[in-house]
Order: C-alpha cells, then structure tokens, then sequence
C-alpha cells in the first residue's frame, strides 16, 4: 500500500464505505470518487461528512475553539495537561511535526476536499432547491475552513501592508485519485486567501436559505462574513453583515447568559455543532469539556482559567462571574475552571448574535455611524442581559473590553491580539511563534513547493 503525504488526499467515504486514514491512497482497493458518486444521496452524504469533520477534534470540536486561547495564554489561562502537543502552543515552543498543527491541516484539507467533491458533482442532483443548498453549504465549508486556516498558519492581515505572506493553499478542485494526490500546489499569499474566502461566503449568502435546520443558513454565512471583514478591518462590511443578521429577527440573546451553553440551538446560537452523548467530539482524548471542565467525572482539567483576568472586568451584579466560571471540584481541584464547556454531550456554539451586536457596536463607534442603532445601545443589549451596569457614551475600550469578557474561551483571542495589533504576554502581534508550522511531511513531499513558514 503506498502511503501519499500530500495536501487533499482522501479516500472517499463520508457514508458511501468504510474509513481509510486520511493520508492513505489504495488505488487497486478503492473506488475512485466520481465513479462512486451516482445520485443525490452519494452528494448528500458529502455535505453530512463535511459537517462530521468540521465537528471532530482537529476542528471545531476542539482546536479551532481552543488552539487561539492556548496561543494567547498569557494573563489568560495556562495549560496544566500531559499533551506535549499542546503544551508546545501555550509556551510558544512548537516543532515543525506539532501533532496539533498537523492534525487541524490535514482535516481542514480533507473537509474542502469534500466540499469541493460536492461543487462538482451537483449535476447530479435533480432537486433544485437541493441543488442550490448543496452548493451553499459547499461553499460556506470551503471558505470558513480556508479562513480559519489563513489565521492559523498565515499570520495576522495587516491593512496597511499588501499582504504578500504566505497563506494557505487554495484548494478549489477535488482529489479523487493517486494523480491528483500527487499533485503539489503552492501557498497562496494571504491577501489571496482572503479573496477567495469571501468569494466564497458571499455566493454561499446568495444559495442558502434563511432556515436550515441545526445545518448552516444564509445568517451562518453571513456571521462568517462580518468575522472575515472585521479580521482584514473592513468595518464597514463587518458592521453591515452584522447588521442584516440582528435585524432579521431569527436571533436573539437568551434570559441568563449560560443557557446558550446548557441548551442546545437557542436563540442565541447562529451556529453550533450538534453533539449527543454518542456523536461527540470526545471525553478522554479531545473535547472541549474534556479539557476545559474540572467536574466529578468530566474533565482533565487541562485548561486553567487566569484569575486575574477574570477579576480585571469583576462587576459584583454581572451575571457572567459565577455564571461562567467556578472554582474545580474533579480534576485538578481548587483552580478557577471556565463553565461554558461542562458536558460532553453539549452542543459547541461557534458564532452568537452577541457577537453581532458587538461587532456592530465596535464598527459603528469606529466609524463615527450609527446603522441599525448605537453604539451604546448595542453594548447595552449585551451588558443588560448579565445585569451588568448600564456605560453611557461607550468608547472603543469599552467596546473590546466588552468583547474579551463576553466571549473568552470561545476561540477569538489571539485573532483579535493580531488584528489589533496587541502581544501576548512578551509575543507581539506579528511573532512567528504566534503561526503555526506547515506539516513538515507536506514540505518534504512537495520538494519544497510548499514553503514552510519562518522559524521552523
């Protein structure tokens, strides 16, 4: 069996066979993917594997969410865990074969290359209400999975600057067999990355539909949208999206703000990843409340909250002190613990309306404008809600000390400490320990094609 290290390589399964690892190719053993996708159901199934990826351990079910917190752990939290691998991020020590970095690679890859599997095969969905969701839902995987990607291992997008650093690969076309595996394709620049992350969101925002279940919609979109547009600091597009989102109605903040974390697909939610007590990220090896909870029976423990921090925005009346953090009664017992991830089975919310009106609120104060309402109004929507007490004439600290408080721990941090141009600790914004490495198999199977980022 011949073992292919290359970027995009994929056996096709996701509910059509049985699974190979990722970075294997059979070809004597395998059907090749567009022999195996007759129908509607095979092209079906590949949306559903993009959702499962997306939710597993390397992705969204744990390193997109935790990954930015550990790489801006200082004043913020510390890892107390055995994993090396995560270890390595929190101190800003990584090896070029990070099992971290390696992993979220390769199954960021392996989503897109189903998404890309879908886009060429919708002529073989007859439905054309289904066709049109397909191809939206393909596209929205494509582009979020190419922007988390670009921030990971691209660097911070500076405004100012031309952007020519490297990126990510932009991988528009499947691999469905050795040929294509083989194949080696260079990293496009970050500027790129970015044209083409809101290429795609912006045609997904034109097929989604307003409503789609627990799966992704046009408002998921466009929440990805606002993030993109606020990250490279196009305020005015960012403000937009978030606008269009708050004023359609389907959204809003729940009474208490720890029932977006104990109740799954509230209002409150854009979008989060369905898990159950079978189907879920992990409770031993991966999962946020894996690492996250110290509870009898839940959690390593591994992520310690930084009291400091926490205090540094204390109100006694705000809800979200107790609501949100604890002191740890499992493992590691006596340390301050982070409750919004506690349950194994809890569905993992990735993007909120807080988010929107505080998006909206910074962009607005930014721009001396007041679209959909103030910028002290929108602060307020969120502050009310945690009782916390009413800030007349809001300025931009006020705004971003709001949006560090209201969603830590939620994988934002060092997205932000890059696009404003802040440190961590002794690290400052545009540190190549701040990037993390290219899977250095990938560098050695392309020859060098893909460039490997600086300092590894």
């Amino acid at each position: 069996m011949k073992r292919i290290i290359l970027i995009g390589i994929i056996a096709f399964t996701t509910g059509l066979g049985a699974c190979k690892k990722a970075l294997e190719v059979d070809p004597q053993q395998n059907i090749k993917a567009e022999d195996a996708i007759k129908n509607e159901q095979d092209v079906k199934a590949l949306v559903i594997g993009c959702y499962s990826i997306m939710g597993g351990g390397a992705l969204y079910g744990t390193n997109l969410l935790m990954l930015p917190d550990l790489q801006a752990s200082e004043g913020y939290c510390s890892w107390r865990g055995t994993f090396q691998s995560y270890r390595q991020v929190a101190n800003k020590s990584l090896i070029r074969d990070n099992t971290e970095a390696n992993r979220t690679w390769t199954a960021a890859y392996r989503a897109i290359n189903n998404a890309n599997l879908v886009l060429t095969n919708l002529d073989k969905v007859t439905d054309v209400d289904n066709r049109k969701l397909y191809e939206g839902e393909a596209l929205f995987v494509r582009g979020v999975l190419l922007f988390e990607l670009t921030r990971l291992y691209g660097g911070g997008f500076d405004p100012l600057t031309a952007n020519a650093q490297l990126g990510a690969v932009i991988k528009n076309t499947p691999t469905t067999d050795e040929a294509g595996a083989f194949a080696a394709i260079p990293r496009s620049t970050v500027a790129q990355n970015y044209t083409q992350v809101i290429a795609d969101l912006t045609t997904a925002v034109t097929k989604l539909p307003d409503e789609n279940g627990t799966r992704v919609n046009r408002f998921t979109a466009l929440a990805f949208l606002s993030r993109v547009y606020l990250q490279k600091s196009d305020f005015i597009n960012a403000r937009n999206a978030a606008n269009t989102i708050i004023g359609s109605g389907y959204y809003g903040l729940n009474p208490v703000p720890t029932a977006v974390f104990t109740n799954k697909n509230t209002k409150e939610s854009i979008w989060e990843i369905q898990q159950n007590d079978q189907n879920n990220a992990g409770n031993s090896n991966d999962g946020m409340a894996t690492f996250y909870a110290s509870l009898p029976g839940i959690g390593r423990a591994d992520v310690r909250m930084s009291t400091a921090f926490i205090n540094a925005f204390y109100e006694p009346t705000d809800a979200r002190y107790d609501g949100w953090y604890y002191v740890g009664t499992g493992a590691r017992p006596g340390n301050t613990y982070c409750s919004k991830w506690n349950a194994f089975e809890q569905n993992l919310p990735i993007v909120r309306i807080a988010e929107m009106y505080l998006i909206r609120a910074e962009c607005n104060r930014r721009l001396g404008t007041n679209l959909g309402d103030t910028p002290e109004n929108d602060l307020d929507v969120v502050r009310s809600r945690s009782r916390a007490s009413f800030i007349a004439a809001p300025t931009l600290t006020d705004i971003l000390n709001e949006r560090r408080r209201e969603l830590a721990f939620e994988g934002i941090r060092i997205h932000d400490i890059k696009r404003l141009k802040s440190a961590t600790g002794s690290f400052p914004w545009n540190d190549n320990k701040l990037v993390l490495p290219i899977p250095q198999r990938e560098i050695d199977a392309t020859s060098g094609v893909l460039v490997q980022n600086p300092g590894y």
